[in-house]
């Protein structure tokens, strides 16, 4: 068995709860693979200004984490947090190391259990890092070991000379509507 990694849940708090604390209940509780993190709903108080919520995502909730996973489920794309969530675990700082990303199509997005995907419904920033090789995608899975090596090798990245973050996409200003991006 590997160490144990600080991993932050990225989830769309509105549809995807149930997977994220059926997650954390699975790899965390039964298993004791993880020491989970997220942002809860009612966490951070949504009228504040976005650089705001922005920081304190970054410096409350990503500090020490390590791994970041997205789980993605049919709308996940659209939502201006997760972007943020991603951006901030990939940036390398003194005070916030970059993070280690996966990827985890739910059972609800349209394309879990096949052999392509549509990039242009998962996350964007997702999608940037999965095309450089810094992060995979994975379909859902209950087995501790298979998810418990998805953790692994994306904390391993996290600090490859041979995989380098894609930031460039501009941070979303707000959620996204449509059925996908451009």
């Amino acid at each position: 068995m590997t160490t144990k990694h600080k991993t932050f849940i990225s989830y769309h708090h509105a549809n995807d709860e149930q997977y994220k604390i059926a997650f954390k209940k699975i790899f965390a509780d039964i298993h004791d693979i993880i020491v989970p993190w997220d942002v809860e709903i009612g966490d951070i108080d949504p009228n504040l200004k976005a650089d705001t919520i922005r920081r304190k995502i970054r410096d409350e909730y990503l500090r020490d984490s390590t791994v970041t996973v997205v789980l993605i489920g049919s709308q996940t794309w659209q939502r201006r947090h997760v972007d943020w969530e991603i951006y901030s675990s990939l940036r390398d700082t003194n005070a916030n190391p970059r993070s280690g990303l996966v990827g985890i199509l739910l059972p609800s997005h349209p394309n879990f259990n096949s052999p392509n995907y549509n990039p242009h419904i998962i996350p964007p920033r997702l999608y940037d890092n999965l095309q450089n090789g810094f992060a995979k995608l994975y379909d859902w899975n209950t087995n501790p070991a298979s998810v418990e090596r998805w953790i692994h090798e994306a904390f391993l990245n996290r600090d490859n000379p041979k995989f380098s973050p894609n930031l460039q996409r501009d941070l979303f200003v707000k959620n996204r509507t449509g059925n996908q991006w451009q």
